[in-house]
């Protein structure tokens, strides 16, 4: 793959890390990476990976921006309120880098389109802000064995992990019910940043090749005393949706 003299110049400080180069950089950019939530994870994740060149972003959300979003979705501004945030977040990931492709799918993940929407992508990353979403987006990504980045925040607090179909524990095998709703939660906009940032992070890594992603691995991160913690997690024969793998 070909590179213009303007992606070798904006790309040049990554292309410089070794064991990415040039060849990852062509990953990323045959990559294709939904994001599904444009709010406060979704706007950290968007934004990095667009900024690296992922070759074709996907972000899906049905919402409208409202003022109460604005402490932590960092691509929604004061004008933006009463837009659907998939277009308000495409807009500005447009303007940051025209060389990649970004579009908007204005739908909600149900348990009769979560296969389809996700069908054909490299890496699906959930950015949402509810449990039942989270887990039609798992069993869709294991069924057809794409890698799920998964991260949760609450307050000064978050979790991430990543989800490799047949090499590692699913979603449903670490939390095998889903866990209690909260509507509205409270959340520092730091936080999401943070687990939004190694959410990027990850993808970046799974796509190039670079490092080991967090396959096997819960990482907590505690605001409040700026630690992190990592949990071995495993997989479980008897899990109803990767058991079989």
């Amino acid at each position: 793959m070909t590179f213009s003299s303007a992606e070798l110049e904006r790309y040049d400080r990554q292309i410089r890390i070794k064991g990415l180069g040039k060849s990852g950089q062509s990953k990323l950019k045959k990559a294709r990476v939904m994001v599904v939530g444009a709010g406060g994870l979704g706007c950290p994740a968007s934004f990095y990976l667009v900024a690296a060149g992922i070759g074709h972003v996907a972000v899906v959300d049905k919402e409208t921006v409202e003022l109460s979003n604005l402490n932590r979705q960092i691509l929604h501004w004061s004008n933006d309120i009463g837009r659907p945030k998939g277009v308000s977040m495409t807009e500005k990931l447009r303007q940051l880098n025209p060389e990649v492709t970004v579009e908007t799918l204005q739908k909600v993940v149900t348990t009769h389109n979560a296969r389809q929407l996700v069908k054909g992508f490299t890496v699906v990353v959930d950015a949402l802000d509810n449990w039942r979403t989270r887990f039609l987006l798992n069993k869709a990504c294991v069924k057809e064995k794409i890698p799920f980045v998964h991260a949760g925040v609450y307050a000064l607090y978050g979790q991430i992990t990543t989800i490799l179909p047949g090499k590692g524990p699913c979603l449903q095998c670490i939390l095998p019910k889903i866990p209690p709703e909260e509507e509205k939660f409270p959340v520092l906009g730091a936080t999401v940043g943070t687990l939004g940032l190694l959410e990027a992070l990850e993808t970046v890594k799974i796509v190039t090749g670079l490092g080991e992603p967090l396959i096997g691995r819960m990482l907590h991160f505690d605001g409040e005393t700026m630690s992190f913690q990592e949990i071995k997690v495993e997989r479980r024969t008897s899990c109803p949706v990767c058991g079989s793998l």
